[in-house]
């Protein structure tokens, strides 16, 4: 090494920058402490050994330039032995001896280049999420333009120019209204951000889109505000399923709700949860004290709830989870008997866990009623077509001892006449006479008896005598499936008829239909005016009557039917008669397997 100022070259050690001084063959004369530290006291080797361990000069050396030009170098170089970063700055020096050498500093600016490079990367990546997020991404001004867009916002609101897009007025041209952007604004402000602000905005092609709006305010160096950035999510497609979601949850409760019939849910602790109108009907219990307060065996019994849970548990009675039918009848708290029928089913969640269970209980008490006063009625029919044939009967009997006994009665007087009063014969004759006179007596009124009671009859409307029955049939006729098509004469006149007789006339006529019609069917009914007469059509789609039957259908005791209550065989006979009474008629026309019609004819009371 030349000769150095000592002074000098402790202070290079001071620094901390590494330095060394190379000769003009590349030999390294000097090192300061920094550069011993690197690479260790190489002082006597070539610089490109101790700096990359090359046999050839670094690819940044200048070393031609700095001997030959004097002139001094500065350079960026990375190091890869020492993994570092340096600034490197080359420049000849003069020897007391006239020779030159090349002085080096090294610089470490590893931390600031590794910074550099973390910040260029995310530089990078925040553009490339700028370009590619799949939400809209913006900074606007406070006076309402924006500054810079992402291509999704542009894409979400249907703009393709960038340029056109930035020039927008917000609260004009993509708010729905001013006010809109301005209670935005107001947000905003007040707290520094918003999350999730739902707002509607306009498309280029004028629709609009639903979208949340994330984002927070651009401060300035002195705090003021210079405008907003964040995030935009089109919410348009979710809000439409939202509504969807809405509009059925809605209609399902309105279903749920408006039934008439009593439906409850309950959770797993039987702690009921659901109460719908129709349930407040029948128990009368309102919801607001019934859900989330009690649970089902209050409102039936602790009994009555443990067998139907058994119930639900049991496959025989519609399937595990499932009860389809059980007849249920309770008091309510005011003493009304409650009839009806409960229907119930398990739900369970996605892993086959029961969460809860729902049951539907249909109030029958109007349709037993119904089906009691049909029982009834029909009992009534049975015995009033026993009463009627047995008149019949000793109307035939009365009729055929009438004529003897009336022959025996003239036989006696005659005898009288030729036998004195004062014998014993005359009294053996008034007796027998007094006899045939009792008898003849009882059998006026066994006759009496037999002939309907005609003081009853009252001025009736037809209509009004087939709308009480037909809303009496039906639920009957609903529940066999039969349709009833009606074609009344608007104004049909007035009878003069017994009403109680009549109804007896239609109920037969109803029950043979619905007899005839056993998996359902049609059955029309008319009325018309024809002169002074009415005439009451009756048609079924049924079964039919068979040719040979048709002359004896209304015959007394003659019945198809193979029952023991419905084959007595009286009930066309005993209509037969009671038309017949009213100076009326009835006929019958029939294809088999077809249909059958009935025609009732009645005369009408002093004309319509």
């Amino acid at each position: 090494m030349k000769d150095h100022t000592p002074k000098l070259l402790d202070a290079l050690d001071a620094f901390e920058d590494g330095i060394y001084i190379v000769s003009d063959d590349y030999t390294v004369e000097y090192m300061n402490k920094y550069m011993k530290v690197l690479f260790g006291d190489r002082i006597g080797n070539k610089c490109h050994q101790v700096l990359v361990g090359s046999d050839k000069p670094c690819d940044w050396c200048n070393f031609q330039d700095i001997f030959k030009k004097g002139e001094t170098h500065h350079s960026e170089v990375y190091i890869e032995s020492v993994d570092k970063f340096f600034s490197l700055s080359e420049m000849p020096v003069a020897n007391q001896d006239g020779t030159r050498s090349k002085l080096s500093i090294y610089r470490d600016i590893t931390h600031s280049v590794r910074q550099e490079e973390k910040l260029k990367s995310s530089r990078e990546s925040y553009q490339r999420l700028f370009k590619h997020v799949g939400c809209g991404v913006f900074i606007s001004s406070k006076e309402g333009r924006f500054l810079d867009v992402n291509p999704t916002l542009l894409k979400m609101l249907g703009y393709q120019d960038k340029e056109e897009f930035l020039s927008l007025d917000l609260a004009r041209d993509v708010y729905l209204s001013p006010a809109d952007r301005q209670k935005y604004t107001e947000n905003i402000e007040k707290k520094g951000k918003v999350v999730d602000y739902e707002v509607k905005w306009r498309r280029r092609d004028g629709h609009i889109i639903h979208i949340l709006l994330t984002g927070n305010v651009r401060y300035g160096s002195k705090g003021e505000i210079l405008g907003y950035e964040g995030i935009v999510v089109d919410q348009t497609r979710r809000k439409k399923y939202e509504i969807e979601l809405k509009e059925a949850h809605d209609f399902l409760d309105k279903i749920i709700s408006c039934s008439p019939n009593a439906i409850m849910a309950m959770d797993t602790k039987s702690v009921i949860r659901l109460w719908n109108q129709g349930a407040e009907t029948v128990f009368g219990l309102k919801a607001s004290e019934v859900v989330g307060k009690m649970n089902i065996p209050q409102i039936f019994s602790i009994k009555v709830a443990k067998k139907v849970n058994e119930m639900l548990r049991d496959e025989n009675f519609g399937g595990k989870g499932k009860l389809n039918s059980y007849p249920l009848n309770f008091t309510k708290d005011n003493g009304e008997m409650v009839e009806g029928n409960l229907s119930a089913s398990l739900i369970y969640d996605e892993k086959g866990e029961e969460v809860a269970s729902v049951g539907l209980f249909v109030d029958l008490k109007e349709r037993l009623r119904t089906e009691r006063e049909l029982s009834a009625a029909r009992q009534h029919l049975l015995q009033s077509e026993k009463l009627a044939a047995m008149g019949r009967l000793t109307s035939q009997i009365a009729h055929e001892l009438n004529n003897p006994l009336f022959g025996i009665m003239n036989t006696l007087e005659l005898m009288k006449t030729e036998i004195s009063p004062d014998n014993k014969r005359r009294r053996l004759l008034d007796m027998s006479l007094s006899e045939i006179v009792r008898l003849a007596d009882m059998l006026k009124k066994m006759l009496s008896f037999s002939r309907p009671d005609q003081d009853k009859r009252v001025e009736m409307d037809i209509n009004v005598v087939l709308d009480e029955l037909l809303l009496l049939y039906e639920k009957r006729f609903r529940e066999n499936s039969i349709k009833v098509h009606l074609d009344l004469a608007e104004n049909p006149g007035i009878i003069l008829a017994s009403r109680d007789q009549l109804r007896q006339v239609f109920i037969n006529m109803f029950s043979n239909a619905m007899y005839a019609m056993p998996d359902g069917g049609n059955l029309e009914i008319s009325t018309r005016i024809s002169g002074d007469r009415l005439y009451i059509v009756i048609r079924d789609t049924g079964t039919g009557i068979k040719p040979e039957h048709i002359k004896k259908i209304f015959d007394s005791f003659f019945t198809t039917k193979t029952e023991s209550v419905q084959g007595v065989g009286l009930g066309l006979s005993v209509c037969y008669g009671f038309v017949k009474d009213h100076d009326g008629d009835i006929t019958v026309e029939s294809e088999e397997g077809q249909w059958t019609k009935f025609t009732i004819m009645l005369p009408l009371s002093g004309g319509r």
